[in-house]
């Protein structure tokens, strides 16, 4: 997800979501407000628009209110008011730690005389006024009155430390890095291989790669990244199958070298002959060599750190291996499953899983192959001296038809999807097609499929990408079925879910990116700075928007973010410099002016930046050892511009090293463009494996200027 723009840019005026005969009742409205749904929204500072009456009841519908009739509304907001007048205690309650950090507001509006106890994680029955541990702890509330209440009490560091000095990295994505080892996509060898080869050759302290959830199978499988089957486990397909251990002992070596000679011809057709990375070729060919795999028996140690892999996921895991074995029976859809199997709970499901067992056991192990090589990358870069290793990124939600879907159907919001307001860039708003989580749930249960999330994906990061991390703080929903403009914001407890983050963070030493591009409301930025969470500066959307809108000296970014020149969602650096980004959108029709029109506003904001450029020194010409052109001496010259902010990661996309001009995600775009399946490539189109990479002056050239003095 990527907006293009900055918080506080221009903004038209855009229609009101309703009409004069579309007004929620003042009941309505209350209601809606006591359960964190917004009744209005401002799409730029000047102007308010007020939420339909679709909006409001699809959203409360949505929580299990019953607003099918005024009298209903009027119950229910009498039950609400009841609801939060009478108890002593919300659902979960938050405990920042450090000296300036006074005492929840939760506890300091119980009666005169409460008494309060607290059960820590480690089991120990301690005060509340004692110095708790972090983690999250069971607190309870006895009143004098003889009321009682417990509440979950999450107990997290005041904030994350700050990254040791400034770091480089480079970002890329991983399924277009091919080496000459990898089966049709770029998998986790070739990431080790990458980390292992920057971090001492290079200096570079990390590596971002997009998010590596399991996706939904399907014919073909979506190949978005962004919409997962599940984000607490990994896709097995980014495996380097020669690299688990078994795969050395497979006894019929016959078959392994059919295996490789596919691999090889699914390889060179996107190497040699121009062909869009097929992943579901490339999973059928691993699917097929990881049943051999797995008839080779493990050894005694390697099984028992299998079974340990087992006991530690538990529950989340034993379901997301039935959701993946039930879906090579009956589809990927669980909504079109028999009915008896879309209930994770039933004795239907529990007798399937039964008879399943095999391939149940088959996707489990996938998993913790899966996370042992993930851990094994990490470890490889940490080893090369990254100071952070591998950033991963954690997508903001998951496909509606998959497994997380499934299992946590009851923290989910029934009808509702994910989206983004109409805005000036956008009159008819966006739908992402992702379920939401349901806040009242998630505060009940302590947070706990958060939580278990962070840590799993902890497990392996040096610090972790937030996409869209407004998230936390609220969600655009859309009714099912209707147009993004009958959407509402609905609202997080953004102090818990802050803490959670931040309580997980802190226990694997890794740092937290905040994906903060676009519409941002006032104080979120605020709010994360206060916590350590970084935030995302991108050059090209760096200005000065509450002055002139000129671009921002580099002295006045902020120090606390990741600044790159580009992302996944937009032109790769060579593209906009040469406008050749206008010329693509032309060719899909996607311009909503004329190509004058946009090629000159492009060309004007393009020389804008590069006289800024000029004007600091920092445009050398070409003439450089290896034939310099204007092109790369420009992109050199963005770079130096971000190394003169006070940024404490600087990013540098791996394809803008080499000149790619094609984005690997185009929005707007669905079968138009080949979204997610391009591998990098150089100037002309020409792919270039890690290899080539590795040996590529123009790519040395300009990493050489991100080292440290």
């Amino acid at each position: 997800m990527a907006a293009q723009r900055s918080a506080a840019s221009p903004s038209e005026d855009v229609p009101s979501a309703s009409s004069s005969e579309d007004v929620p009742s003042e009941d309505l409205s209350r209601l809606a407000e006591l359960h964190g749904v917004a009744t209005s929204y401002r799409p730029s500072p000047d102007r308010t628009v007020r939420a339909s009456v679709t909006a409001l009841t699809s959203a409360l519908a949505a929580l299990d209110i019953d607003v099918t009739t005024p009298e209903a509304v009027r119950r229910a907001l009498a039950a609400r008011e009841r609801e939060v007048r009478e108890r002593l205690l919300p659902p979960t309650v938050v405990c920042w730690e450090g000296p300036d950090s006074g005492p929840p507001a939760a506890l300091t509006a119980l009666p005169p005389g409460t008494r309060l106890r607290v059960e820590t994680e480690q089991g120990e029955t301690r005060a509340a006024a004692d110095r708790l541990p972090p983690g999250v702890h069971r607190l309870t509330a006895t009143a004098p009155d003889g009321r009682s209440a417990t509440a979950h009490l999450v107990v997290a560091p005041a904030r994350l430390p700050a990254p040791a000095g400034r770091s480089h990295g480079l970002l890329v994505q991983l399924y277009s890095l091919l080496s000459r080892r990898s089966w049709g996509m770029g998998d986790l060898g070739d990431l080790a291989e990458l980390a292992g080869w920057a971090g001492r050759t290079l200096g570079t302290g990390f590596v971002q790669v997009n998010p590596l959830h399991a996706a939904v199978p399907g014919a073909p499988t979506d190949p978005s990244p962004y919409r997962p089957s599940s984000r607490r486990f990994p896709d097995p397909v980014h495996l380097r199958v020669e690299d688990i251990p078994e795969y050395g002992r497979v006894e019929d070596r016959e078959r392994v070298r059919a295996l490789l000679e596919r691999a090889r011809l699914l390889r060179e057709s996107v190497l040699e002959k121009g062909a869009l990375i097929d992943r579901d070729g490339v999973w059928d060919l691993k699917r097929e060599a990881l049943e051999l795999v797995r008839e080779v028996p493990l050894g005694p140690g390697r099984r028992a750190a299998y079974a340990d892999f087992l006991a530690a996921e538990g529950q989340a895991l034993e379901d997301h291996a039935t959701w993946c074995a039930l879906a090579e029976v009956h589809g990927s859809d669980w909504r079109r499953w028999p009915e008896p199997l879309r209930d994770p709970r039933s004795a239907e499901t529990a007798r399937a899983r039964g008879e399943l067992m095999d391939r149940v056991d088959f996707h489990s192990l996938l998993a913790w192959l899966t996370d042992a090589q993930l851990t094994a990358a990490q470890r490889v870069a940490r080893e090369a001296g990254m100071a952070v290793g591998i950033v991963h990124d954690l997508a903001v939600g998951v496909h509606p038809d998959g497994a997380d879907a499934w299992a946590q159907q009851e923290y989910f919001a029934a009808g509702m999807s994910v989206g983004a307001p109409p805005d000036a860039f956008n009159a008819r708003g966006q739908d992402w097609g992702l379920p939401p989580w349901r806040p009242d749930r998630l505060a009940e249960s302590g947070y706990t499929p958060y939580r278990r999330l962070l840590k799993a994906l902890f497990r392996y990061a040096g610090a972790l990408r937030i996409d869209h991390v407004m998230g936390l703080f609220r969600l655009w929903w859309v009714p099912q079925g209707q147009p993004p403009t009958d959407g509402t914001y609905v609202r997080y407890d953004a102090e818990a879910m802050l803490a959670i983050l931040v309580l997980e963070a802190s226990r694997a030493g890794a740092l937290v990116i905040g994906e903060d591009l676009g519409t941002v409301e006032p104080g979120v930025r605020e709010a994360l700075r206060a916590r350590g969470v970084l935030g995302t500066s991108v050059l090209w959307f760096e200005r000065d928007w509450e002055g002139d809108g000129r671009p921002l000296p580099p002295e006045q970014w902020r120090s606390d973010c990741l600044a790159t020149a580009t992302t996944h969602d937009l032109p790769s650096t060579a593209a906009r410099l040469t406008g050749e980004h206008v010329e693509l959108r032309h060719s899909l029709g996607l311009l909503t002016r004329s190509l004058a029109e946009e090629r000159a506003e492009a060309a004007a904001d393009t020389g804008e930046w590069l006289a800024v450029l000029s004007r600091l020194g920092l445009l050398h010409g070409t003439g450089g050892g290896h034939g310099t052109s204007q092109e790369e001496a420009e992109i050199q010259a963005v770079h130096r511009f971000l190394l003169r902010t006070p940024a404490r990661m600087v990013g540098v996309w791996l394809p803008d090293t080499v000149g790619d001009r094609r984005p690997q995600n185009l929005p707007g775009t669905w079968d138009q463009f080949p979204n997610w399946r391009l591998p990098i490539a150089d100037a002309e189109g020409k792919p270039v494996t890690l290899e080539e990479l590795a040996a590529s002056p123009r790519l040395h050239a300009l990493l050489e200027l991100m080292r440290p003095a």
